[in-house]
């Protein structure tokens, strides 16, 4: 046990990371296993498991539990499996994006007109 105060919060906080850390892969392996229990029955529907066992894959790298290598190794690995099994690969699919409403505050805003510059003021002579 270490004796040294700020030894003694290393300890604290390594306890704190340790069990977020946990939490988080755990919760990557769930869905990890969800898309490979779907691709290991051949019932792939729709791709809806794989993205959001890449969207948890995302967020733990970007949270810094997960190594980015070690997180593209495991994206590839499962949509390999997935398009082997899935009508349409996964990313053939255009992306969805939703559509901009055309409204008037789409329009160009009116250009402003620059300001009339003032006449330069001419100095009064020195008195002498």
């Amino acid at each position: 046990m270490p004796v040294i105060k700020s030894a003694i919060k290393r300890v604290r906080q390594e306890k704190k990371r340790k069990a977020y850390n946990i939490g988080v892969k755990t919760s990557v392996k769930a869905k990890f296993k969800a898309v490979r229990d779907e691709v290991a029955t051949g019932k792939v529907k729709s791709n809806e498991e794989l993205v959001a066992a890449i969207k948890a894959i995302d967020q733990a790298v970007r949270k810094g539990v997960i190594n980015k290598h070690n997180a593209g190794r495991k994206k590839s690995r499962l949509t390999l499996a997935y398009n082997a099994v899935a009508e349409k690969p996964f990313g053939t699919e255009p992306a969805s994006r939703p559509k901009a409403k055309k409204t008037a505050a789409a329009k160009k805003p009116a250009t402003k007109k620059a300001a009339a510059k003032k006449p330069a003021t001419k100095k009064a002579a020195p008195k002498k």
